[in-house]
């Protein structure tokens, strides 16, 4: 069991940046996360729009049920639901994205501070991880 636990560690510790580039990897990390942070915005746009679309679509069609229920209400109906259901299908799209990235910043955290415990590690000349 400890075989398996060593060898998941040094395939982990491989993957991970020297810490010589400790600075250029955390730079790397920050521009990574803001364009992470730019394409959440965008993800977010289409859902509220099209929320706020059947909405008024929804509310157009109900302000109309009063004189008569004919088939372009029952259309506007159809059409405010549809577009309420594209709008919650791309929502969900937009929070299992944000959830992604949240998860991402967690992991790039974790990965700063335990290269910065190795480069200090280095400079008091203590064997590296």
């Amino acid at each position: 069991m400890e075989q398996g636990n060593s060898s998941v560690r040094d395939r982990l510790l491989a993957r991970l940046p020297q810490p010589e580039n400790l600075a250029a990897y955390r730079e790397e990390t920050t521009s990574l996360l803001a364009k992470h942070e730019k394409a959440l915005f965008w993800e977010k746009a289409p859902s509220t729009v099209l929320t706020f679309a059947a909405m008024c679509i929804f509310f157009m069609a109900i302000s109309s049920w009063g004189q008569k229920l004919g088939t372009e209400t029952t259309r506007l109906l159809y059409s405010a639901g549809l577009l309420y259901f594209v709008g919650a299908i791309t929502d969900l799209r937009y929070n299992i994205y944000r959830n992604r990235v949240e998860l991402l910043k967690e992991v790039k955290q974790v990965q700063l501070q335990l290269l910065e415990v190795q480069a200090s590690l280095q400079k008091n000349g203590a064997p590296t991880l």
